[in-house]
């Protein structure tokens, strides 16, 4: 296969296995869902392809592209983390995110297995989970923050 077909091929299977959790998210109306989840897998999947295809054959620059992107997934997923007064929001879609990029990484070194395993597990905690917690039981945060009525603060 072309290396130009590979690359499309290894994008296109990450979008697919990215998709299903999107859509969940998406449904359960979250704002970062269907288009966000797909977009984390292809361009984690595109940035160790880009640095596997270096001419240097040398394992160091997949390694510090992984070891960026790992960072990366920690930024972006600490912008979807809100913390109100009462209660912290958004871990589970940061902790999301975050498999989307190694579901990228997973493509791009055609460890596919790991990659269907990220996308399944995924899917199953974000989606056949959500019934379990509290907040979705409730409709409030499981620890609300308390506030100090005596002292005023």
């Amino acid at each position: 296969m072309s290396p130009i077909l590979d690359h499309l091929s290894n994008m296109a299977i990450a979008y697919v296995l990215a998709f299903p959790i999107g859509w969940e998210r998406e449904r359960s109306e979250h704002t970062v869902g269907i288009r966000t989840f797909p977009l984390v897998a292809i361009a984690s999947c595109a940035f160790l392809m880009a640095a596997a295809s270096l001419k240097h054959d040398n394992a160091d620059v997949v390694s510090r592209v992984l070891q960026g992107l790992v960072a990366g997934m920690g930024f972006i997923g600490g912008g979807a983390i809100l913390k109100t007064q009462r209660a912290v929001t958004g871990t589970a879609t940061a902790a999301g995110l975050w498999a989307m990029g190694a579901l990228g990484a997973a493509v791009a070194l055609h460890a596919y297995d790991i990659a269907i395993a990220v996308s399944l597990i995924a899917w199953i905690t974000l989606h056949l989970l959500k019934r379990y917690t509290h907040e979705h039981e409730t409709g409030v945060p499981r620890h609300p923050k308390h506030e100090d009525h005596a002292g005023g603060q």
